[in-house]
């Protein structure tokens, strides 16, 4: 509002009549006038005698049909009121307007017209708009100004847009009254252009009652200011009050300045009233409040409503001052900081203190490639030689220069001809190998190959080797075994899941956040080129619209392609040839034929019983202990636990399943000991350390240490068969048995463990040493209370096999399993021979049970022709688990010894089990593996293990 009356002073000049001396005289016996003539610097001696009209909102077209108005009124001139004083600012040029008494509403959306400023607005409805200007040719010139009531629920302090002009122009009559403010302005329809009326404010209406509903049309009263005396102190006082906030505004805000000046510069008459519309008519208050000041009558009233508007606008004003004052200190701020900086370089490169960015990353690169001249290819020097004398033409702001730099940074930071020195020594190899893990004779048997070719040849090459076995088995730890063994540098990235062929072969450098591939990166990280890379998980590559990841591995592990590796980053060729590639995969039939081809298979079967108690008690074990803080005079795991909780929890191919076991063991065990009141302190050599920094805590650190010590030794020398006190108590252990074991779950150890836990924090003064922490024995009798109920079961189910039952061999997914096949015979006659399958079984092996009844039957003719067993004979057939689904053609021999057994009437030795497929001549083919081992839950003496898992 404040911008639309400057603008309003702009374009509509104002328009200037002569005016009696008498009046001027009048006027300079006004003392508000003199108060407001010191706002604009005491001109107001010159300006007494003249008037004008003020508007806001309007446009250069707007301003010509007003001046043009205007001409046409400047002669009329209104006599003074009854008191003498001057004309008022706005002269009516009709001499009928008290006689305006019915006119045509006009809805003003946004603010209320007030007396003496013009306004413009839009009509949309064309039959309103008629009606305009059918007035105006008539010399009836006048409308009623009205501003439009907000809808209910809605806030006026939001903006809404144009859709509630938009509900205003559709509504007509009764309607419209009903959204219309009573109490409004007689407007002069100053000009029409087009659809755009200007308005010029004279006199408060009041709306009565309706006339005509389209256009709208309404009786009115003509609203007077309430009497007031013009020497009251209270409104002398209120309006000095507005005229100080006025020139208070004019030092904080220009735009107000121009106002103020403008209407003093023009105005005729500046009363009260006046004063105080004026105030409220360039103030940016809502619009509520401003019909609020056009609806007071009460001269008092409606000068205190403006002042509060006026106060508002001052401290707006302010908080505008302080913004923009703060916005201007940080802009210099940052200005007067960069051009310091900037004469900061300049001074230090006139003294040669410091050099520009562009020369100190060209001596940073050369620096990287001098020592990698000899080594470094040719094609590589000539590169990056290309890409410095591009990086000193282009400018440091420029996005080419980041890529330039960025691309010299990658290229000279590989480790161009720079191998690590490989240890040849075999022994040294097998010890390392050795150290590391148990078994797998054949990977250890590999690599000492692998290192006896390199050390007759002097150099040795790189080599793809994929290990091929199922979860746990240690496959990824064979890899950094081997790298240390030939002391390599050891590098891991997992394909799995990998999508994007940019991950292996790098991304174009016109790319936005391009970067290299895996194996640049790899080079990159461990400084040498001859790394050990382990590609994990390769058997679970994915496939996106990024292309096929396997693919691109060809190029990387062909060992006649890798030579000369392109990155796409890059763009330069790279020698692979002397890495050694080792592969991991749980199954070697998803990796696609053309990578496998590239690859040697090493197959790791997985772990037997013997080497799981191997790799349980002199790795699993001690690592465990150590993790958790345990020392080996404080726990016993015996081998018979370990064997218990291998055959009944971790019957899985690898060991980690039993890893996570012993964990849970010592987990238990710990809290078992802590609430006994053990306090392993862990090095003893920093307490001593802190013992002569500080000479008083030393004394109490020392003291602690020697008890430490005392009792440790005082607990390895107790004998295991030592009796807790709970036990003691209950009567439940004998002092004869072997070692005592305490169990987790016993109630009285809280209590007793408090106990301890009291007498050693007294021990070394009171002499409380009588209570000894007793060793924790972890036993096949009390494993349940560590690692909870067994898993798998003993799947012996007969002491002495019956005739029918003959026990086979199947593959699970935790390796070898046993189970039974019966038969039996259901119901005999001539004729009814048949065969009943259950079991869940598939139908491979329904047609291997088929098979099995015709062979079974040859085999019987021939042995025995007088029995006719199979024709006369419905049997039964049933493989128990019937929850487990079965198949495999391998059941065959079992199942026809089964049937055999009943025909013959004689059972089947009880250590016998057998597996194997059987054609429809008798022949049993080869199977795919059998691994002789012992197994304790059945006195069987064979274990089967297909080869697809070892």
């Amino acid at each position: 509002m404040l911008r639309a009356a400057a603008a309003a002073s702009a374009i509509f000049p104002a328009r200037f009549a002569a005016a009696p001396a008498v009046a001027a005289a009048a006027e300079l016996r006004s003392p508000l006038l003199r108060v407001l003539g010191t706002l604009r610097g005491g001109r107001s001696s010159v300006l007494l005698g003249r008037r004008a009209r003020f508007c806001s909102n309007s446009s250069d077209t707007e301003a010509a049909a007003a001046e043009a108005e205007a001409k046409a009124e400047d002669g009329t001139v209104a006599e003074g009121e009854a008191d003498g004083k001057a004309s008022s600012a706005i002269v009516p040029t009709n001499p009928q307007i008290e006689d305006c008494l019915s006119v045509v509403a006009l809805p003003l959306p946004h603010r209320p017209l007030f007396p003496g400023f013009y306004m413009p607005i839009y009509v949309k409805d064309q039959k309103l708009l008629q009606a305009l200007i059918e007035n105006r040719k008539r010399s009836a010139s006048y409308a009623g100004a009205f501003l439009v009531k907000d809808e209910e629920g809605t806030d006026p302090n939001i903006v809404t847009g144009s859709d509630s002009e938009k509900s205003i122009d559709d509504l007509k009559g009764e309607d419209l009254l009903k959204r219309l403010h009573e109490v409004g302005t007689l407007a002069q329809i100053t000009s029409i252009q087009g659809d755009q009326v200007v308005l010029l404010g004279h006199r408060r209406l009041r709306i009565t009652e309706m006339v005509e509903e389209d256009p709208l049309t309404v009786k009115v009263d003509h609203l007077k200011e309430k009497p007031y005396n013009k020497d009251d102190d209270v409104i002398k006082a209120t309006s000095f009050e507005v005229i100080s906030t006025l020139r208070e505004v004019l030092r904080t805000s220009s735009l107000w300045k121009d106002h103020v000046q403008t209407y003093t510069q023009h105005i005729g008459d500046f009363n009260y009233p006046r004063l105080a519309d004026f105030g409220a008519a360039i103030s940016g208050a809502n619009k509520l409040l401003c019909q609020e000041v056009l609806e007071e009558l009460d001269v008092y009233k409606r000068l205190k409503l403006t002042l509060e508007l006026v106060k508002k606008e001052m401290e707006i004003s302010k908080l505008q001052q302080s913004i923009a004052k703060a916005i201007e200190e940080k802009i210099s701020g940052d200005q007067r900081r960069y051009l310091l900086n900037e004469q900061l370089k300049a001074i230090k490169k006139e003294l040669g203190l410091e050099t520009d960015d562009k020369t100190a990353l060209s001596a940073k690169f050369r620096e990287r490639i001098e020592s990698k001249k000899d080594k470094c290819p040719p094609h590589v020097l000539q590169v990056i030689e290309e890409e410095l004398t591009k990086l000193q033409l282009l400018e440091a702001s420029s996005s080419e220069f980041n890529v330039t730099r960025n691309y010299l940074d990658w290229l000279t930071v590989l480790p161009w001809g720079n191998y690590s020195d490989e240890n040849f020594d075999v022994h040294h190899a097998q010890k390392i190998l050795d150290e590391d893990h148990y078994g797998l004779s054949d990977v250890k048997e590999r690599i000492l190959e692998f290192i006896a070719v390199g050390k007759l040849r002097g150099t040795s090459q790189g080599k793809i080797i994929c290990l091929s076995g199922p979860p746990g088995v240690g496959k990824t730890s064979i890899g950094r075994s081997i790298a240390r063994a030939l002391n390599r540098q050891f590098y891991r990235f997992s394909v799995g899941g990998l999508a994007d062929v940019a991950e292996i072969k790098g991304h174009r450098r016109t790319y936005v956040g391009a970067m290299p591939g895996k194996m640049v990166q790899c080079l990159k990280s461990v400084g040498t080129a001859n790394p050990l890379v382990l590609i994990d998980e390769i058997d679970k590559l994915g496939r996106g619209h990024s292309g096929d990841p396997a693919s691109a591995l060809l190029e990387l592990l062909d060992p006649e392609q890798n030579v000369n590796f392109l990155d796409h980053y890059l763009d330069v060729p790279i020698d692979l040839s002397k890495v050694l590639f080792v592969c991991t995969a749980n199954v070697i039939e998803m990796i696609p034929n053309p990578l496998l081809d590239r690859m040697e298979i090493i197959a790791i079967a997985g772990y037997i019983t013997d080497e799981k108690m191997h790799i349980a008690r002199d790795y699993l074990e001690k690592n465990t202990r150590e993790a958790c803080g345990i020392k080996p005079e404080q726990v016993e795991v015996t081998d018979a636990a370990l064997l218990a909780l291998i055959e009944n929890y971790c019957r899985e191919a690898g060991v980690r399943n039993l890893q996570k076991q012993i964990e849970k063991i010592y987990r238990k065990i710990a809290l078992q000991l802590v609430r006994q009141g053990v306090s392993n302190e862990p090095d003893q050599e920093a307490l001593s350390v802190t013992a002569n920094e500080e000479t008083s805590s030393g004394d109490v650190a020392a003291a602690k240490d020697e008890i430490l010590k005392d009792s440790a030794m005082e607990d390895a020398s107790v004998t295991n068969n030592i009796i807790n006190r709970a036990s003691e108590e209950a009567n439940e252990v004998n002092l004869a048995n072997e070692a005592v074991v305490h169990e987790v779950h016993t109630t009285e150890a809280p209590k007793t463990d408090s106990v301890s836990e009291d007498k050693d924090t007294d021990g070394a003064k009171e002499g409380a040493g009588d209570k000894a922490i007793e060793k924790v024995v972890v036993d096949s009798s009390n494993l349940g209370d560590f690692v909870g109920k067994p898993v798998f079961q003993a799947e012996r189910i007969y002491e002495q096999t019956p005739v029918g039952v003959v026990m086979g061999l199947a593959w699970t997914a935790m390796g070898g399993s046993t189970l039974y096949i019966e038969t039996t015979r259901v119901e005999e006659g001539e004729g009814k021979g048949a065969l009943v399958l259950t079991g869940q079984l598939g139908d491979v092996m329904k047609e291997s049970a088929q098979i099995a009844q015709t062979v079974g039957r040859a085999i019987l003719l021939e042995k025995e022709p007088d029995n006719q067993f199979f024709a006369n004979s419905k049997l039964h057939l049933h493989v128990p688990a019937g929850a487990t689904p079965k198949d495999g053609p391998s059941a065959g021999c079992t199942m026809i010894t089964s049937m055999l057994s009943l025909a013959m009437g004689n059972p089947v030795r009880k250590d016998l089990a057998m597996t194997g497929e059987v054609t429809l001549t008798g022949r049993i083919l080869p199977i795919g593996g059998v691994c002789f081992l012992c197994i304790p839950y059945s006195s069987l003496a064979l274990h089967f293990f297909p080869y697809q898992c070892a």
